[in-house]
């Protein structure tokens, strides 16, 4: 089979590593030259939690020679119509693109491609960018999972079968028929923490260790539980652990319980930095659209509040537009809420 990673960034680089380690030949590529340049001198350098490296077939999107059999899309999600309109003369007859970004990404993409031909895949690992060609994974090895569907598919789909089989050269693979249900348990970590730790400027592990920063996620995970009951979207488990379970409450005793569990809940996460703060600090646009925006957005559509997700929204805006920097000195605006 012909299969590409486009978008081979932090996460890109590592699942392209295990890929070609594994035996499975893999394009990686990226629109940055330096990028491309360092992959094809030097291999995938993977650091942090697993060290090593692997040369790989790396190009810019122009250099990229159809017909590939399966796209891994792992690009941010700000210009994904221009971005699956170019790839789609790539595809091979039957060919599919498998998105493996954040947020809520199929239905949009099936706009574009066929539903039958869009898969997606959410990723419960973390990594952060240290130089060209180098990536450190800041989540330990045993998380190294992947929940894998798409619209409307079955378990035994034999396609779902076939990329189950190839990602599995990396991790354990869970195919989900609830695909919708397995995308929000990722959206509301990625909310409560990737967001909470761009306002902060810091990482997982220290958003969980901060008693005011925990509160805050642990109001985040609150309103994407409780606008998923409205909508009614069943919360899949990630990796064994069920989040609704572990933390929604309706009681002081389970919140002060859902409290505490934080931490333990993230200890294999701690030195993840999300790539949202990575793009602020680098002066670029961020997915905090597709991300909390998401929460917010479904629930207004349900009626469900949704203040922290719409302050965190509201401040990484201000970032984007100049107004502030990340810090915790952000906490601030989030007392407000508290006091309300």
């Amino acid at each position: 089979m012909k299969i590409a990673i486009y978008g081979a960034g932090s996460l890109g680089i590592i699942l392209g590593a295990y890929l070609t380690k594994g035996g499975i030949p893999v394009d990686l590529v990226n629109r940055n030259i330096s990028q491309v340049e360092a992959l094809r001198k030097n291999g995938a350098q993977v650091i942090g939690s697993v060290a090593f490296s692997v040369p790989v077939s790396a190009m810019l999107p122009e250099e990229m020679q159809g017909p590939y059999d399966i796209i891994f899309l792992m690009t941010k999600q700000l210009q994904n119509d221009q971005v699956v309109t170019s790839l789609k003369p790539l595809l091979g007859e039957k060919g599919i693109l498998c998105t493996m970004q954040n947020g809520l990404p199929e239905r949009g993409i099936a706009k574009i491609l066929k539903e039958e031909r869009v898969l997606g895949c959410t990723i419960a690992w973390g990594a952060t960018l240290q130089g060209p060609g180098i990536s450190q994974l800041t989540s330990e090895p045993d998380t190294l999972t992947f929940s894998l569907g798409g619209v409307n598919r079955k378990k035994d789909d034999p396609l779902l079968q076939e990329v189950k089989h190839i990602l599995e050269k990396m991790g354990p693979v869970e195919i989900e028929e609830n695909f919708l249900g397995a995308r929000w348990v990722k959206l509301l970590v990625n909310s409560a923490f990737s967001g909470m730790a761009s306002v902060l400027g810091c990482t997982f592990g220290e958003v969980s260790q901060n008693k005011e920063a925990r509160l805050c996620a642990q109001q985040i995970i609150k309103e994407c539980i409780e606008v998923a009951n409205k909508a009614n979207i069943v919360i899949e488990p990630i990796q064994g652990k069920d989040i609704v379970k572990l933390f929604d409450y309706h009681s002081k005793l389970k919140q002060r319980i859902s409290f505490i569990l934080i931490p333990l809940a993230m200890k294999k996460h701690n030195g993840l930095k999300p790539s949202m703060l990575q793009d602020i600090e680098a002066g670029k646009p961020c997915e905090i659209d597709a991300i909390n925006g998401v929460v917010c957005n479904y629930g207004k559509e349900v009626q469900v509040p949704t203040p922290y997700n719409d302050l965190v929204v509201e401040i990484i805006h201000g970032f984007e537009q100049g107004k502030g920097k990340p810090g915790f000195d952000n906490l601030i605006r989030f007392n407000e809420l508290k006091e309300k």
